[in-house]
């Protein structure tokens, strides 16, 4: 019976050291979701309210996904140091609950793409009928179209229905060459048009969404069953740890 329990401490120390470091791992992985989420609700807040019909609770529940995990990375690493059992089998069943919620939102993410597309197209489509160079949304169309250098929603012919454009023209964010354009030949229909990007602004969004969900899902389902990992380990470790207490009795 001691020999068995000589024989298992190897195996113990080596099963709490990968233990820890896929908790420190783990933890990590919580701060940059809580990192993630923070930036997410004071930078992305407009660009969000754009993809979304309504308020979106995304930045809220990447906080407080990240913070959870923080608390739990921890906890994970306090019960490997302990070796305490039943702390290791709630810590498992803890990253089970993860990786299945990771796996629903990975799936979710891209059986749903084509939804999130559909909805980005009434949105963008609303901000640019509906702009008026101040408010919110406003701001966030002129952001897209400045860096992405396109107009309007499939071409810039978008904006001839808005309120903006019979007062006002293309706004400057439409132009192709912003040292070569000014208030004045936008408003001028005779000339406007070729002072403006000819692209829309709607195939250059969606193209880099399907380009990129792939890459998007992959890394989430990758993430997902690395919490696989972490509650084998947990297992096992506690089995052995239980199994060399009876033992010891």
């Amino acid at each position: 019976m001691a020999l068995g329990i000589m024989e298992t401490k190897p195996v113990i120390t080596f099963l709490k050291t990968l233990l820890i470091v896929y908790s420190f791992v783990f933890w990590i992985t919580g701060a940059i979701l809580l990192a993630v989420g923070v930036w997410g609700k004071f930078m992305l807040g407009p660009y969000i309210s754009l993809i979304a019909e309504n308020t979106t609770n995304a930045p809220y529940v990447l906080i407080g996904t990240g913070t959870v995990i923080i608390v739990f990375g921890l906890f994970g690493c306090f019960a490997t140091c302990r070796g305490s059992p039943w702390m290791l089998k709630l810590y498992a069943m803890f990253l089970s609950l993860v990786f299945l919620a990771e796996l629903v939102a990975g799936i979710s993410g891209f059986v749903f793409r084509h939804e999130i597309k559909g909805t980005f197209l009434r949105t963008y489509t609303d901000a640019v009928l509906n702009y008026d160079a101040e408010d919110e949304k406003s701001l966030v169309v002129d952001n897209v179209q400045s860096s992405l250098h396109c107009c309007g929603v499939y071409n810039y012919t978008s904006w001839l229905g808005s309120v903006y454009y019979p007062a006002n023209g293309f706004p400057l964010s439409c132009c192709s060459n912003s040292s070569d354009c000014s208030p004045q030949d936008l408003r001028n229909t005779t000339i406007n048009h070729t002072k403006i990007n000819q692209q829309g602004c709607y195939e250059l969004v969606t193209s880099f969404l399907e380009i990129n969900m792939a890459i998007i899902a992959g890394v989430t389902f990758g993430i997902a069953f690395s919490q696989l990992i972490g509650m084998l380990l947990a297992c096992c470790l506690s089995r052995i740890i239980t199994a060399n207490q009876y033992e010891m009795v």
